[in-house]
Parts: structure tokens; C-alpha cells; sequence
């Protein structure tokens, strides 16, 4: 069955995200082959403004590529977001574009929408790290994946949230990404999860 797949990734320079970015591109392609209707936001190519206050997150007029993103994230059925850590956390950049595209109005009417007339939607999070996952996982506790991106989504009505995190730190020629990940990458898009 073809389903509608909202890509959303953020490729800022690092080698954690060289990888982000070719595991984004080996999803879209798989799924646009598989026939799900695939469409791509760039978080670092768009112009969003950073919320400073409670008011602006309340009531500040919204971007135009905000709306646009909001537009995209209600055609789909399945979201697949593809972002390195920085800092043990999600980029600056995903953060201010989580943040204006979940703004209360938004979220709220999600919410409603997942809970009176909508199939539940799901999504994917796909985190490349610079340091071996099991010392993210247990030294730092995964903090930047239980942090609120997944919490939101699923109070938003997003479900399930599958995450998947990748040790990105010897970049994209490394035998872990070649031989597991891609390939792994390849049948979650051609599966559209």
C-alpha cells in the first residue's frame, strides 16, 4: 500500500551528518521506487526565525516556509526525521523548526485531527552520532532522543515513534554503514516506516 512520507532532515557539517545525509537519500529513493509519494524538507535550507518569548511562540505571525511545513506534515502519513547530534542534542536549526511548526494552535488541532478523524500517523527518527551509540545510550542516557521531540510527536497524535541511532563518527565509507545501514535504510523506505 502507498503511502504519503514526509522526509525531514538537517545536514549541517559534520561527519555524523555525511552520513544523516546519504541515509536520508538511500530512504527517499527506496521509497519514491517502492511508489510512496515522497516529500523532502531541508530543515538548514529554510529561513525560521528563532521563538524568544512565550508570547511570539503564541501569536508571532507564522514564516511562509513554516506553513508550508506544516502543510506538508498534515498531507503525510508517515514522518521520517534524519538529523545528527550536536552537542548530545538535536541541531539549533531542528529545534527552532520543531518549535514554529508545533506552535500550540498547530499541535492542538493535530491532536483533534488524530483523535477524531484521522488514522494515526507514524514516524521514524533516525540520529547520527560522533561518538560509539552505547556510550550516547549509556553514559549520557540518550538524553537528546528522550528530550521532547518524540514526547511531542506523540502528543500530537504521531504513533508509533521508532527511533533508530547510528554510530556516525567514521563517516560514509565505514563497513558499519555500508553494509548495515544503508541497506537498512533502503527497506524502512521501501517499507514506508
Amino acid at each position: 500500500m502507498s503511502k504519503r512520507i514526509a522526509v525531514i532532515a538537517v545536514q549541517v557539517d559534520t561527519p555524523a551528518a555525511e552520513v544523516a545525509a546519504l541515509l536520508t537519500d538511500t530512504y527517499r529513493l527506496a521509497a519514491e521506487r517502492a511508489g510512496h509519494d515522497v516529500r523532502q524538507i531541508i530543515v538548514d535550507e529554510l529561513e525560521i526565525p528563532s521563538l524568544r518569548t512565550l508570547a511570539d511562540w503564541d501569536s508571532e505571525p507564522l514564516p511562509d516556509t513554516v506553513r508550508a511545513a506544516q502543510d506538508v506534515i498534515l498531507w503525510a502519513d508517515h514522518l521520517l526525521l534524519v538529523h545528527p547530534l550536536h552537542h548530545g542534542a538535536m541541531p539549533t536549526s531542528l529545534h527552532d523548526f520543531v518549535e514554529q511548526v508545533f506552535r500550540p494552535a498547530f499541535a492542538l488541532d493535530m491532536s483533534r485531527r488524530a483523535k477524531l478523524d484521522r488514522p494515526a500517523r507514524s514516524a521514524r527518527l533516525v540520529v547520527t552520532t560522533d561518538m560509539p551509540t552505547l556510550i550516547y545510550r549509556t553514559l549520557m542516557w540518550a538524553q537528546g532522543l528522550r528530550g521532547w521531540l518524540q514526547p511531542l510527536l506523540k502528543l500530537v497524535g504521531i504513533t508509533p515513534v521508532r527511533t533508530t541511532l547510528i554510530d556516525g563518527s567514521s563517516g560514509v565509507d565505514s563497513s558499519p554503514v555500508q553494509r548495515k545501514w544503508l541497506p537498512l535504510m533502503s527497506l524502512y523506505g521501501a517499507q514506508g516506516n
